[in-house]
């Protein structure tokens, strides 16, 4: 079977390897049949993700149908693959967080993903995904994302909400923030970014200038904060928006130290939230919302190409992604 390898920085191939024979206990076999290309892949690409060790297989946005018998689910079926292999025996997964286990695994970045053929997983790890079709069960992984870091920043209806980053994370959690009651505003300094959350998802309140940001009836700044930039600078940045009382849900990861003002902090009594990955309970989430009509999956997938055009797309669309939402490979 062919699989999407970065090889080493700014180097992707397809790689010829056997078909995975060897199958774990209480692990089961799925063909892969989609695959969303996030984030995360594009910085293993560039070399800028802090947890990878290179040749690696990506993807882990992934559908696909099983292939071994798991309880309740027949072969054949469509299944969503959550793709963080958790240890189930630290103190995070007892306390079930296992989305933090103190051992993850995460496919395409700790260990081998989906951008193949097949691949084995726990089965525990595998959702059927009835009434989805399978792109768009290969895009509730990202849409997971979003919905854990409103899940975790216990935002009320009414509250004023800012998002800065207008990219695939971003406009997911600001989507969930919608459905949550929030009143939405959107930071990118990317115009052609803002101009798509506007007239596709119909977010009014965007700023490419953070100057703008508390003017008018904002002042007082906003109940939450979502990051999804992905820079230090702007996670900084970010701070002076936060209303007295307020939340601050950092759901992008950077390797560099974040520094802030304590005094402020503390006159506003903040809350400083991490948001990693997404529980089962979060894919539900996303699921549900994809079934009933109130996310769109088809305004948030761009592109799908299918394997074969990797290597030569991809390094296209690393480079410019400010008109891209999602792109997804069909195997």
């Amino acid at each position: 079977m062919l699989c999407g390898t970065c090889v080493e920085p700014g180097r992707f191939e397809l790689i010829e390897r056997p078909l995975p024979v060897e199958l774990p206990l209480g692990w089961a076999f799925v063909d892969v049949a989609a695959v969303g290309i996030c984030g995360t892949d594009y910085h293993i690409y560039a070399g800028k993700h802090p947890y990878l060790n290179y040749p690696r297989v990506i993807g882990h946005e992934l559908s696909g149908r099983l292939v071994t018998p798991v309880g309740g689910i027949e072969v054949g079926s469509l299944v969503v693959i959550n793709p963080y292999i958790a240890c189930d025996k630290c103190r995070a997964c007892l306390r079930g967080k296992p989305n933090c286990c103190s051992h993850l695994a995460v496919l395409g970045v700790h260990c081998d993903g989906g951008l193949c053929q097949r691949i084995a997983v726990p089965a525990g790890n595998l959702i059927a995904a009835e009434g989805l079709d399978e792109i768009q069960a290969a895009m509730v992984e990202f849409l997971a994302i979003g919905a854990h870091a409103v899940a975790r920043s216990g935002l009320c209806a009414g509250d004023r909400v800012l998002v800065t980053g207008a990219g695939p994370i971003g406009i997911g959690t600001a989507l969930f923030a919608r459905l949550a009651g929030a009143e939405v505003h959107l930071l990118d300094l990317s115009s052609q970014r803002l101009a798509l959350a506007r007239k596709t998802f119909g977010f009014q309140d965007t700023y490419e200038d953070p100057s703008r940001v508390l003017e008018e009836d904002r002042a007082d700044g906003f109940d939450t904060v979502f990051d999804a930039t992905g820079t230090a600078g702007a996670i900084e940045a970010g701070f002076p928006f936060l209303a007295h009382g307020s939340s601050y849900v950092l759901v992008s990861v950077v390797k560099d130290h974040i520094r802030f003002d304590d005094a402020e902090f503390h006159k506003r009594e903040t809350r400083v939230i991490g948001s990693r990955n997404a529980v089962q309970s979060d894919f539900a989430t996303v699921m549900a919302a994809i079934r009933s009509g109130k996310i769109s999956t088809d305004a948030l997938c761009s592109v799908i190409l299918p394997l074969s055009a990797l290597p030569k797309r991809l390094p296209e669309l690393a480079q410019d992604r400010a008109g891209l939402i999602k792109a997804v490979v069909r195997l």
